[in-house]
């Protein structure tokens, strides 16, 4: 198609000095993301998500669109991405990981599968 070309070849002629600036924003878009563009970003279909959590597209759908859902839920569909949830709190005076949601009971689990159905 005419028209579409690389990233790379269209910035190939930039200086150094806006090649540093696009890089920076660009490690900045990779540091905040909605859960459907990870998902994309990471070349993964919903049905291939679906597929993994063993719930149906929809729901996957209605996961990537939800201001609020439960935690063990969200860590499902990081991990079913290959990834791991870390749940950071950030103060003044440091950063803390909350560890109480690494470790989820087998029937929390089976209850949260339950909601995404």
């Amino acid at each position: 198609m005419s028209g579409h070309h690389p990233f790379s070849e269209l910035t190939k002629n930039f200086p150094p000095e806006r090649r540093v600036r696009v890089a920076e924003k660009v490690q900045l878009l990779k540091q905040e993301m909605a859960l459907a563009e990870l998902r994309k970003a990471r070349q993964q279909s919903q049905a291939d998500l679906a597929a993994r959590l063993q719930v149906h597209q929809p729901a996957i759908a209605k996961m990537e669109h939800r201001a609020d859902m439960y935690v063990s839920n969200l860590r499902r569909f990081i991990e079913a991405m290959g990834g791991t949830l870390e749940i950071v709190a950030h103060f003044p005076e440091g950063s803390v990981t909350i560890t109480n949601f690494c470790e989820v009971e087998a029937e929390e689990t089976d209850d949260t599968a339950e909601h995404t159905r």
